[in-house]
């Protein structure tokens, strides 16, 4: 979980899950990550992932990426299946590497 107020605009609010897209080598590094935040509610889209936690289906926001302090997560709630984690960074390199 990941608390990302205070927002502004269009943002994405709340506390809420996040799945973590920044290399573990950077963890050590620097006092930030990136995240991409989850959701239940939303449209699909070729830039948005179907994720599954909890048993609740949702989408990981690749439109909503931003670097958080490392203060900002607040628990771990587990991981994503391995081909889901595979399918957000390959949709991140594609969308930037375009």
């Amino acid at each position: 979980m990941v608390a990302l107020d205070p927002t502004l605009g269009s943002e994405i609010q709340k506390t809420r899950p996040c799945v973590v897209v920044s290399p573990p080598e950077m963890h050590d590094h620097l006092r930030t990550v990136v995240v991409a935040p989850m959701t239940s509610k939303g449209r699909p889209a070729p830039f948005r992932i179907p994720v599954t936690l909890k048993r609740k289906q949702g989408l990981i926001l690749l439109d909503q990426i931003r670097a958080v302090d490392k203060v900002r997560l607040l628990k771990k709630e587990g991981a994503v299946a391995d081909k889901t984690l595979f399918d957000t960074l390959r949709t991140l390199q594609e969308v930037f590497a375009e």
